[in-house]
């Protein structure tokens, strides 16, 4: 009788051990972005795309032309039991490129909160454009001269 009794309590112990564990976050990433070691390696207007796939790698996306910009991409999702999978973080690094072909800015973003923040930029100047369609649109009104429609 007792040694039913001790192998119930064995059991049950067993079976809430293997119900906390399943209970447990598990964490998958997704993609690549390089760290800030291997991106030191490119210098902003001296190296080219061939450096920077030797360096760093080609990236899972690039832009939408045949010579279009360098995006590298990474999440990271948890799992939570039967839940559904939920982002924790996103980090993309665009490596932008000139018309000749070498690198023009390096920046890192991260997401916050549902909003991209830049993390950080190796030039000064931003490739994101920050003004909306209609601000750019009223912005050129003043900017036509009639001048140029008659030669």
């Amino acid at each position: 009788m007792i040694a039913t009794a001790n192998r119930m309590i064995r059991g049950i112990a067993l079976a809430c051990l293997a119900l906390l564990a399943a209970c447990s976050a598990t964490y998958e990433n997704h993609g690549y972005v390089p760290s800030e070691e291997e991106l030191s390696g490119l210098v902003v207007g001296v190296d080219t795309r061939a450096t920077v796939d030797d360096v760093v790698g080609p990236p899972s996306a690039a832009g939408l032309m045949d010579q279009g910009d360098y995006y590298y991409v990474r999440s990271r999702f948890r799992e939570y039991g039967m839940f559904r999978p939920e982002e924790v973080s996103r980090e993309v690094v665009a490596i932008s490129f000139d018309d000749s072909g070498t690198i023009a800015n390096i920046e890192r973003f991260g997401l916050e909160q549902g909003r991209i923040v830049p993390l950080s930029r190796r030039v000064t100047d931003s490739s994101v454009v920050e003004t909306g369609f209609l601000q750019q649109l009223m912005g050129n009104i003043g900017n036509i001269n009639p001048g140029n429609f008659f030669n």
